[in-house]
Order: C-alpha cells, then structure tokens, then sequence
C-alpha cells in the first residue's frame, strides 16, 4: 500500500491549539499504519487507521480544509487496506465516504487535490476489476470442488488436502464478492475436512478459522460470534506456540472490542462530517448559480442599453 500525501498547511494553527493536537496525532497514528503495512499486518494497519480517524472526532470544525484533507487520506487508507485483505465491498463504501468529501475539497481547490480525485478513481477501477476477477474464478473453483468431492467419497487421500485448499478459495472468492454467507459455508466445510484428514487442530485449521472471524466481521450482527470463535481458537495458537497467529488473534479482538464500543459515535462522527461536506458543496453551488444569473441579468441591461444607444460604460453596471 502506497500512502497518499494530501498537502497539509499545519502552519496556519496555533502551536497549543488542540485542533493541532488532535491533527499530529492522526498523522503519528497514519506513519504507524504504513509501517504495519510494509510488512503486510493489515489488521494492525487498519486498527491504528481507525484510532486516527477516532482522534479526528475531537476536531473543533468539520469545515476546516485541513482537517478535510487529512480525513480523505485516512479513509483513503482505509480503502486500500480493506483492498489488500479482499474485503471489496468494504473498500467501495470508504471510497464512497471519500468522493463525497474529496469532491468538495477539489472543487474549492482543484489545483491542490485535483490529482487525488484521480487516485480514488484509479483505486475505484481496480476494485472492480478485483471483484470481476474473482467472479471468473470463482466458477472455476467451485467445478475443482464438484470433481473433488467426488475423488474424497472415493476414497482418494491425496484429494482430500486438493479439496480443503479449494473449498477456502472458494470461501475467500465469495467474500470478495460479498457473499459473506456463502463464504462462511465453505470455510466451515474446509475447516471440518481439514481436521478430519489431521485428527487434530493444526497451524492450518487455526488459519481458516482466523479468516473465518475476519468475514464474520464484516455483517455487524456476526460480529459476537466472530469474538466467540477467536476466544476459542486462541489457546489452540498458543499451544502449537506460533506467535503471529496469537498476535493476529489479539489484534482482531481489539479490533471486535474497540468497534462494539465506538460504533455509534464513529456512525455519528462520519455523518457530520458527510453532511459538512454536502452543506458546504451546496451553498458553493447556490453562490455559483446566483453568480452567473446575475451575470445573466447585466448581460440583459447592457444588451437594452445597446439598442437605446446608451454610452454608458459596462463597469458602471
């Protein structure tokens, strides 16, 4: 993930303001968030993309360009991490979010945040690309599953670890699409012949199921049941004694935990700052509309003094 430098005038702020405050903070959160994402930790990426964007409800004035440009980089940020875990649908409502707020930042600014518009539609096209691409493999997956079932009723061994592997691309496929339903299915089946090949809970079962929590997390009303199956895969990760697992287990429920918590205000928090952004859009516009009727109207005047022979000069009205 490549980060977005929306240009920041931080200068224009008092040295003890708050608003400062609250602003370096996010900035201090979104350099974290890189870093987790160059080695590929995108939940940790998006757990401190999200306690920025927590910081920035503290904000005195939603209106305040600098505090706009930094949001749009952080829902930015959003979006592309969301792209990185496959999570598509995710990724197309943060960019919705943005354009609403980017829109009327370019359109105050274009020759300052002109080119990021660009960007977001550029990310835009590749999520959609993602989603058809996964859309074409899907089919092809799911007949690699049909033949498979029945090589493992046939009691061919080898089959069984080809069948698991293509029941969780089917799985992650079908996430990305936004059958979160469906997805979790096909985990589940994966998840159970796993351990039936192994007899026992291993490194790989402890995987699915992680990812299995992850898309949980993703339908608010699963989300209980998402924190349920990481409390009890976690002792399993701890006994196998693989610490990335553990650290990606406690990651999600921090994130679980964090999101029960903050849900409302978060829900709150972006509506004022969407409605701020629609507000000010309309009175640019209403201003713009009353600019060239009255245009209009002078053209008109001068036009009836022309055909009188008026002399008078056009600066006068």
């Amino acid at each position: 993930m490549t980060q977005i430098e929306m240009p920041l005038n931080l200068g224009k702020f008092d040295k003890t303001s708050p608003d400062l405050l609250i602003l370096n903070e996010a900035i201090a959160c979104r350099e974290a968030a890189a870093l987790c994402a160059e080695q590929e930790r995108w939940l940790d990426a998006m757990e401190r993309t999200v306690t920025a964007l927590r910081a920035m409800r503290d904000f005195s004035d939603f209106n305040n360009i600098e505090f706009r440009a930094l949001l749009v980089s952080l829902i930015f940020d959003l979006a592309e991490i969301h792209f990185a875990l496959k999570d598509y649908k995710q990724s197309e409502k943060e960019l919705d979010t943005l354009f609403k707020v980017l829109d009327n930042l370019v359109k105050e600014d274009e020759e300052r945040f002109g080119k990021f518009h660009i960007l977001a539609m550029e990310l835009s096209t590749r999520i959609l690309r993602s989603r058809k691409k996964a859309l074409d493999l899907l089919v092809k997956q799911q007949m690699n599953a049909g033949a498979l079932y029945e090589k493992v009723s046939s009691g061919v061994a080898a089959a069984t670890d080809k069948l698991v592997d293509t029941l969780r691309n089917v799985g992650e496929l079908l996430a990305s699409t936004g059958d979160i339903r469906g997805a979790l299915k096909f985990y589940a089946e994966a998840i159970k012949y796993s351990k039936k090949r192994t007899g026992r809970v291993t490194r790989k079962e402890v995987k699915m199921t992680i990812e299995m929590a992850e898309i949980m997390m993703r339908i608010k009303t699963m989300r209980p049941r998402a924190l349920r199956l990481l409390d009890a895969i976690l002792p399993h990760a701890i006994s196998l004694e693989i610490v990335e697992l553990e650290q990606e287990i406690i990651s999600l429920k921090n994130v679980l935990e964090a999101e029960s918590t903050n849900e409302n205000s978060w829900k709150q928090f972006m509506r004022k700052v969407t409605l701020a952004a629609k507000s000010k859009f309309k009175k640019s516009s209403s201003e713009e509309d009353h600019s060239e009727k009255t245009d209009e109207d002078e053209e008109e005047v001068n036009d009836e003094l022309e055909k009188e022979g008026s002399n008078v000069d056009d600066s006068e009205h």
